[in-house]
């Protein structure tokens, strides 16, 4: 086929599920994993950790590790500091030591490297060395966190990095990475007026991400530049950082990032990427970091957090006002934590029109493992608290649950807690859409006997991130082939599909013609990173942009040859200008949305560019002699504008359902003195086949995001929203036990049913 700037004979590429781009090279096993990679001299590092939650460190004695036949280098941070005089890094605060420096933080900080040809013998010298700790202090709980005189850093140094967190200070003394407030009307006196105020207090745990592909990370130090391999989701973010830290140009630093088995948030921001930078730099050779399914447990986590709602309530079910207190569990390291208090912690009064709303919202330093970025921002963890806080509303003013929601959800147009207008939103789609597909008003079966059957529903909505910004390159080349040159990386969500879609849309021409460049700073144009769900939105627009522009030249030049571009061949303009099969046409675009910063009081009138909506239902059936119970059915349905390729987005709402379904029943970290007592997948048990309910819909409701590329925005997180509080929902109508701590467990229920029955249990 011979493209012209034109529809193809296959008619729209926008819209259709076509198989993703990358499949064949992933079931035939040649899709290319930083894992697999081995460069000629390359060293293996394994690192010597902390074994005490917080001290300061007396003595480190590598000198066994050293003399280890086969032991290539040890480094602490005193040979560090040799290369890199303050070697801190961070995207909110430079608060992270590539090794630790005179302090520990939490356990499981790295405290020395070992490098080695063969990475067993690197494992057996860690293994050897030892430090001497003078203990200190610890706090490992949120809300003690505010208090404590356990203090974690003494000193903070903003990053400045990111518009967004410019403001950053910190707050010296304290534990305190950031505090957001958010005041909308007079809250108090809006309770005072109330005919009834219901204050309830929630709490999740911290968990894990558990991408099947480990951190890995390979730097090689070639003579003019530093080429860095790495399963990152911000390659830009990761040459600007490394280049700072070495204080280097940008140009003498190159990320290159293939395929990603997974990423979730994990893998964002510096990870591994500093220490294997400057270990290799110190060692003159490639070095190259693989982390273990335990060491994960100490990289990054998900916060955990406790989450305080009032609401001041009218007879008939009205919500007057709200008051939240959330506090987010950040672990040692800030990481983007303090973004997560302030872009979630405003929707924390949820998808309701309230016109008085107090937010307080704190992001905490704590002795254990850092937390950041895991798929839903914060935003499950919150819609977690306020969706069961309205159940629980609804159930003590005997008013249904979708009525409930009926009579408070914002709908369009009206303003969201900071002042927002809510814009192309589909709540009230997807909530009314949700209540079709589980015939909500028709007679439930609530079983017989011990088992007892309920039926839960719950909504919720996120703020995309912003401002950030993408560019990208589209390269048509004289045979009428595109080549897209992004830095969206494709971590198995299927973005290289998608964008290779938008492309063929906006040219006229067969998704098979286009190409997708992997992420390399070299020759992939910025992206801030693929995160938040913003790719299809931003990146979306960026390449949309791009090709429009590449269009344009093309048609400019058929039009100096004499030639039409919408019924000449493409190949046939270039033969007329050069004379044979050469040339390119480059088109380029750039996108940044609007947005206002939030002033004092939490108020902006452009807090996004857009909103993602997620809904889900469950039915569950309870045995009131045991207490356990399973999920039967869940329906998933979001807003995600017109789908780019609606089977891939199918199963990205399947998917976001079911790492919430295990983050909702059985995931979670457990510690002892910051010691992670669980760090193994056979303990730290992940959702498998059998965990799947019976019965899982999942649709993409009738939308269309007007700003989007043509009408689209991403699903990534949307199907997460709903899931625990939907559970806990139907578990209550099932029984009458309602749990506010995740994960719901069998031993939880029974104790409800006994304490509801008079027999409570004792601890």
């Amino acid at each position: 086929m011979v493209n012209t700037l034109g529809k193809s004979n296959n008619g729209s590429a926008f819209g259709r599920s076509i198989p993703r781009v990358e499949a064949r090279a992933k079931v035939t096993g040649k899709a290319e994993y930083v894992h697999n990679l081995r460069l000629p001299g390359m060293l293996y590092g394994k690192v010597f950790r902390s074994t005490v939650a917080h001290a300061r460190i007396r003595g480190v004695d590598v000198s066994a590790a050293r003399e280890l036949p086969g032991v290539h280098a040890v480094y602490t941070a005193a040979d560090i500091m040799k290369l890199v005089p303050d070697p801190h890094y961070g995207p909110a605060f430079h608060d992270q030591p590539v090794l630790a420096i005179d302090k520990v933080r939490h356990v499981g900080e790295p405290v020395a490297l070992v490098l080695a040809a063969d990475p067993h013998v690197a494992e057996a010298a860690a293994q050897m060395i030892s430090a001497d700790y003078e203990e200190l202090p610890a706090v490992f709980d949120e809300v003690e966190a505010m208090t404590s005189k356990a203090v974690v850093h003494e000193v903070l140094k903003p990053a400045g990095t990111f518009p967004d967190l410019k403001h950053l200070k910190g707050k010296r003394d304290t534990n305190i990475a950031l505090d957001f407030h958010l005041r909308r009307g007079d809250a108090q006196k809006a309770f005072a007026e109330a005919d009834h105020v219901f204050e309830h207090s929630f709490r999740t745990q911290q968990v894990l991400h558990v991408p099947l592909e480990p951190f890995v990370t390979v730097a090689d130090p070639t003579p003019n530049q530093l080429v860095i391999h790495t399963a990152s989701q911000s390659p830009s973010f990761v040459r600007i950082e490394i280049a700072r830290l070495l204080g280097w140009p940008e140009s003498r630093v190159r990320v290159k990032v293939p395929y990603l088995g997974g990423g979730f948030g994990a893998k964002l921001y510096i990870k591994l990427e500093a220490l294997v930078a400057i270990a290799a730099l110190l060692a003159g050779r490639p070095v190259k970091i693989s982390l273990t399914m335990e060491e994960q447990f100490y990289q990054i986590t998900k916060h955990a957090a406790t989450l305080r709602i009032k609401s001041g309530v009218s007879k008939d079910g009205k919500i007057l006002a709200r008051e939240c207190e959330v506090w987010w569990n950040g672990g040692a390291y800030a990481d983007i934590g303090p973004r997560v208090t302030q872009k979630s912690g405003f929707t924390a009064p949820g998808p309701y029109d309230i016109e008085h709303v107090a937010i307080d919202s704190y992001a905490l330093y704590t002795n254990l493992p850092a937390a950041g970025a895991l798929r839903g921002f914060g935003i499950p963890q919150l819609v977690w608290a306020y969706e069961s806080h309205t159940d629980m509303i609804a159930k003590a003013l005997n008013i249904d649950p979708l009525a409930i929601r009926r009579k408070n959800i914002l709908r369009e147009g009206r303003p969201q807690a900071t002042g927002t207008l809510m814009r192309d939103a589909g709540i009230e789609q997807v909530l009314e859409r949700l209540a079709q597909r589980m015939q909500w008003e028709k007679t439930f079966d609530r079983g017989s006997g011990s088992v007892r059957r309920g039926r839960g529903i719950a909504i919720g909505f996120k703020a995309s991130i912003s401002p950030t910004t993408s560019v990208a390159i589209v390269n048509v080349s004289a045979d009428g082939s595109v080549m897209v040159n992004c830095s969206t990386v494709d971590m198995g969500q299927g973005s290289d599909t998608a964008m290779a879609q938008i492309v063929a849309e906006a040219l006229g021409i067969p998704v098979g013609s286009v190409t997708l460049v992997h992420p390399d700073t070299d020759v992939t144009p910025y992206d801030m990173a693929t995160l938040g769900s913003r790719s299809t939105y931003h990146m979306g627009h960026a390449v949309k942009l791009a090709a429009e522009d590449a269009r344009d030249k093309l048609v400019a030049l058929a039009r100096e040859v004499g030639l039409s571009a919408e019924t000449v061949p493409i190949p046939d303009i270039f033969r007329r200008k050069y004379g044979m099969q050469a040339g390119n046409i480059v088109g380029v675009g750039s996108f940044i949305p609007a947005y206002a910063p939030p002033d004092a009081q939490g108020q902006t009138d452009n807090a996004t560019p857009f909103w993602m909506i997620g809904a889900t239902g469950a039915e569950v059936e309870v045995d009131t002699e045991t207490g356990e119970f399973k999920v039967t059915r869940l329906v998933n349905l979001v807003d995600v504008g017109r789908p780019v390729n609606p089977a891939i987005v199918e199963t990205q709402i399947s998917g976001a359902t079911m790492m919430q379904l295990g983050f909702t029943l059985t995931e979670r970290m457990d510690f002892d003195a910051g010691q992670v007592t669980n760090a193994s997948l056979a303990d730290y048990r992940i959702p498998g086949i059998r965990d799947v309910p019976a019965v899982m819909e999942n649709e993409a409701v009738d939308m269309v995001q007007k700003s989007g590329p043509f009408g689209a925005k991403g699903v990534g997180e949307s199907g997460t929203f709903g899931v625990s509080p939907a559970i806990a929902s139907a578990i209550d109508d099932a029984v009458g036990v309602r749990l506010t701590s995740l994960p719901l467990t069998a031993e939880a229920v029974y104790r409800g049913v006994r304490a509801n029955a008079g027999r409570p249990l004792e601890d």
